[in-house]
């Protein structure tokens, strides 16, 4: 019993409280006590009294001893409950008891609550101690099995007979065979059979040493049908009741022997691999004479061995190199740090080799005894180390061309796009039209020039021939995924039919694979890429705004990413050589470099767009060749113009450039064009403009809302407005982005006048 006894006291007279309480006094039972009359009360103090007995009257006038007894099991269940009164039936008292009750006291015999406290309390505290105990035995044998149902050794135990009577889940991981598939039948079926007599030997000397453990190797079958070396320990347990088997605990030491058993063949060839080896091994004498050589040396040299060995080894190293040689046996002799030195090595033709050596000492008893080092001929590697070196300084020059011939063609392209709308502008007779013409062909022939300085880095001979870019993505697709990875998903949309091109078919591929790993490191932690084919016709006017492109039939071969997207700055680089983003060590920056002079020396151009965290689209136009008598026979005719609206168009465009290019064109086709940054700019005219909106034309990538977000907005303010959605990304990179539902209204940039004059025409007529 506790020193201190927390009594709560359900009881509604004082005064019988009071004599409760002296009675529990005289029992030398002490401690602080509560009285409550009401339900409320007795909760309340059944949470914040925390009483270790409950004395409770068996009436009171709202609550009563079964009430009290009822919510005592439900939230203090450890709590004992006596039942006090005046009177009582003996089949009342026996309910209560029945109930949950530890005892009752009626009040005319109080000398029995004394007792009655005590006596709960005394079976309390047995209770508690006896669910300990339980607990404790429960972890134990928790802890037992996971011992050996977990351990690294299997545990089994076996009958005189050799028959298996149990073995641990553990064996399954040894041998193969679930405890089922071995309990009940005879253990040394598994065993191999040269190792049966060994067996039956073992196990008759373990049962004439009863108590006595006894090692044993052998070998049992795994039930994939290979042989596990097992060392057994077991002791006969026979006359133990509780045991009453031979206790074998098993250990696999396959992996144990088998590197034994490399050691001792390694061992055995340590003296081939030295005879053998292509770098010079040596042994030195504490004076620095050469004690041995192996044939390396000859091969390397020209030299014998004999005509070296007992001579001073500097005589074999060149003279201005020779402090480097002393400087790494120095440091070997005093036993400091020895990174390995290189220095050349005199040859029987007169000449030199460069050498790699490091070295240890030789000691014996603490004492060195002598040097033994190899050396490696690294003649080779130098020479190359030589010629990066002059790549390195070859990659400042390239860089510092690459960088003039972007400044001078982001002016070029100005003054490109500014001719070009003079031309549209100017009519076929104006005087000023030669003027401008003049100014484009003086822009075109400067650009040739900048495109001359750029392509010194990607001179390649091509062999072409006509081929089907359908089959070539085909062919390389299985090469792909294994190339991606698991963590990159590798889609396909190829056109059903596409025309043929006329391109190197291994440079090619190489462009292919050039992007695709490019894509991959772009997707550090996974993604989609998508390879997509179509034809495609652009026109003069499409070329005159998307330089180098030029008009005419082509094959698009697009491969998307969802990676990481490329800022303005490195797509302003991506294709001068030696520019890469990669750590050092992971790229040479030559990838896109010589992925654009593969297209343009294939005839074609390619168009990038890309976006930081929206991932990037390499699209590769290649010219689509056919029959010269095809071609004569069946020209082909150019598509009509697009006809021309009245309605009113909501253009929303981030990019100054596009936007004004869109306004313009729709304009000129009869539209009245409504223009917008961005999508809360958009919101703000949509709300304000007193007219109809028929048409939203918005970017899919923009900062802040996107298009199929201002889209969702804009359906609440203008129901009736169509919308035609614009972005870089081709079609499926859209929707893998999950801004697009597939079959939404949809137009590729870069696009011709003509096409997005086309698009909205369609989309309005629907």
């Amino acid at each position: 019993m506790p020193d201190l006894v927390r009594v709560l006291m359900v009881e509604d007279v004082a005064d019988d409280a009071a004599l409760v309480e002296r009675e529990l006094r005289r029992a030398g039972i002490t401690g602080p006590t509560r009285r409550v009359d009401s339900e409320r009360a007795y909760r309340e103090a059944l949470r914040a009294f925390a009483p270790d007995v409950i004395l409770t009257d068996h009436s009171l006038p709202t609550f009563g001893a079964a009430d009290a007894l009822r919510i005592a099991l439900f939230e203090v269940p450890d709590t004992p409950v006596i039942v006090v009164t005046g009177s009582l039936d003996e089949e009342t008292a026996a309910e209560y008891i029945k109930a949950g009750a530890a005892d009752y006291v009626v009040k005319h015999h109080l000398e029995r609550v004394g007792p009655a406290v005590v006596r709960a309390l005394d079976l309390r505290r047995a209770r508690t101690e006896q669910a300990r105990a339980e607990e404790a035995r429960r972890q134990g044998e928790e802890r037992f099995r996971a011992l050996i149902e977990h351990g690294a050794d299997a545990v089994a135990l076996v009958a005189p007979d050799g028959t298996l009577l149990f073995a641990s889940h553990s064996i399954e991981r040894l041998l193969g065979f679930a405890p089922v598939e071995l309990v009940g039948h005879p253990g040394f079926e598994q065993v191999h059979p040269d190792d049966l007599l060994r067996v039956h030997a073992a196990l008759h000397d373990i049962m004439a040493s009863p108590g006595t453990p006894a090692g044993l190797e052998l070998r049992w079958r795994h039930k994939d049908g290979s042989w596990r070396h097992i060392d057994a320990v077991a002791v006969d347990r026979l006359a133990e009741p509780a045991v009453g088997a031979i206790v074998v605990n098993f250990r696999d030491v396959t992996e144990r022997r088998l590197a034994e058993a490399a050691l001792r063949e390694s061992e055995e060839r340590y003296r081939t691999l030295v005879e053998g080896v292509r770098d010079i091994i040596f042994a030195l004498s504490r004076e620095g004479t050469i004690a041995s050589l192996n044939p390396a040396f000859e091969t390397i040299t020209g030299w014998r061995r004999e005509e070296w060995v007992h001579q001073p080894f500097e005589r074999l190293v060149h003279p201005e190199d020779l402090p480097l040689a002393l400087e790494l046996l120095g440091r070997v002799v005093r036993g400091e740090l020895r990174p390995a030195s290189q220095f050349r090595v005199r040859t029987a033709k007169g000449d030199y080799r460069v050498g790699e050596f490091s070295a240890t000492p030789q000691l014996h008893e603490g004492r060195l005894v002598g040097i033994l080092g190899i050396g490696r001929d690294v003649t080779e590697r130098v020479q190359l180390e030589q010629q990066l070196r002059q790549a390195q300084k070859m990659e400042a020059v390239g860089r510092l061309a690459g960088g003039i011939a972007h400044d001078f063609n982001n002016i070029l392209t100005a003054i490109t796009g500014y001719a070009d709308l003079l031309l549209e502008d100017l009519g076929a007779t104006d005087p000023r039209r030669q003027d401008a013409d003049e100014i484009h062909k003086a822009a075109d022939r400067a650009a040739g020039l900048t495109r001359q300085l750029l392509a010194f880095s990607r001179q390649q001979v091509l062999q072409p021939t006509v081929l089907e870019v359908n089959k070539l993505v085909s062919d390389l697709e299985k090469m792909l995924r294994r190339l991606l990875g698991e963590d990159v998903a590798l889609t396909t949309r190829l056109a059903p039919t596409t025309g043929r091109v006329k391109a190197d078919p291994g440079q090619l591929e190489q462009v292919v694979m050039n992007l695709a790993v490019n894509a991959r490191d772009a997707m550090p932690n996974g993604g989609k890429l998508t390879l997509e084919t179509g034809n495609m016709d652009l026109d003069e006017s499409y070329a005159a705004n998307h330089y180098p492109a030029r008009a005419g039939p082509f094959v698009m071969l697009a491969v998307s990413d969802t990676g990481i997207g490329m800022s303005e700055e490195t797509q302003a680089h991506m294709f001068e050589p030696f520019f890469t983003t990669k750590e050092k060590g992971k790229g040479t920056g030559l990838g896109l470099a010589t992925v654009y002079g593969i297209i343009k020396q294939s005839g074609g151009f390619i168009w990038v767009y890309s976006e930081v965290g929206r991932g990037t689209t390499f699209k590769l136009y290649l010219p689509r060749v056919q029959e010269l008598a095809e071609r004569a026979s069946e020209p082909a005719q150019a598509p009509p113009r697009p006809a021309r609206g009245t309605e009113t168009v909501l253009v929303v465009e981030d990019e100054a450039p596009v936007r004004s290019i869109a306004r313009q064109v729709l304009e000129r086709h009869g539209y009245t064009v409504l223009e917008a940054p961005s999508a809360e700019v958009a919101l703000d005219l949509a709300t304000r403009y007193s007219g109809t909106i028929h048409l939203l034309l918005t970017d899919v990538v923009m900062p802040g809302l996107n298009g199929r977000e201002l889209a969702t907005k804009l359906a609440s303010l203008r129901p009736d407005a169509r919308v035609i959605f614009m972005s870089g990304y081709t079609d499926d990179a859209v929707t893998w982005h999950s801004v697009l539902e597939p079959g939404s209204a949809y137009v590729q940039k870069p696009f011709t006048p003509d096409a997005i004059a086309r698009r909205v025409r369609e989309v309005l007529d629907r």
